[in-house]
């Protein structure tokens, strides 16, 4: 459906031009700068309270929150994540994925972030179409062991601006990591007791404890494995 519009508007527009209008323009940064933006201010921030971040979890959680969740579209990522099951969902159960699918990721990601430093982090050239509505930021993140591993966010253009939705590290991609190990989990036990299970997940790691084993995500590019 949303093919078939486009394609109308491009033949509206190519029929009658003079009564187009200029599109509004995207606030914010392009897709390369905003990463870049991000991750300067990020690093700043680390830079004069690492220490900080490193005995308090919560404050570890604000730094990312305060920098990541503006510029994430935690929505979007959850509704493709969820697949099929999204139609199927209460908008209660969306509210609550949505939340607990970012608190995974953060939970997963966040410990790595105190670790990180900006000679880890190398921007490659953007190679994508300014004027398209989806665009890849290319960058490489030095290991322990030296090694340089790909780590490409996956951006889409949006109202508020552009806004990363996946991160593809060495390969393997969040959103379809998640989504076929999420999706196995739901078929057998159903949506609610996935949700279930990462609130409580979610829970013990905001407490400190150990969380229990359930889907993994891609490794941090910043740990050697």
């Amino acid at each position: 459906m949303q093919s078939l519009i486009r394609a109308l508007i491009v033949f509206v527009l190519g029929v009658v031009p003079a009564m187009a209008a200029d599109p509004a323009p995207t606030p914010g940064p392009g897709p390369q700068e905003l990463i870049e933006q991000i991750s300067r201010d990020m690093l700043r921030d680390l830079d004069a309270n690492r220490a900080a971040y490193a005995r308090d979890r919560s404050q570890l959680r604000a730094l990312v929150d305060k920098y990541l969740l503006p510029n994430f579209d935690s929505d979007y990522a959850a509704r493709l994540v969820l697949g099929q099951h999204w139609r199927t969902a209460t908008e209660a159960q969306r509210k609550r994925f949505i939340e607990a699918f970012y608190g995974t990721l953060m939970g997963d990601y966040g410990d790595a972030v105190v670790e990180f430093t900006a000679d880890r982090l190398r921007f490659l050239p953007f190679k994508g179409d300014p004027a398209a509505d989806t665009a890849t930021v290319r960058t490489e993140v030095k290991r322990d062991t030296g090694q340089m591993v790909p780590v490409n966010y996956s951006m889409r253009r949006t109202p508020q601006g552009w806004k990363a939705w996946d991160v593809t590290i060495e390969g393997i991609s969040y959103v379809r990591n998640f989504r076929t190990d999420f999706g196995a989990e739901i078929d057998q036990k159903g949506l609610e007791a996935l949700i279930e299970r990462l609130e409580a997940r979610n829970a013990e790691q905001a407490s400190g404890a150990k969380p229990a084993s359930g889907a993994a995500a891609p490794k941090p590019a910043g740990k050697s494995r």
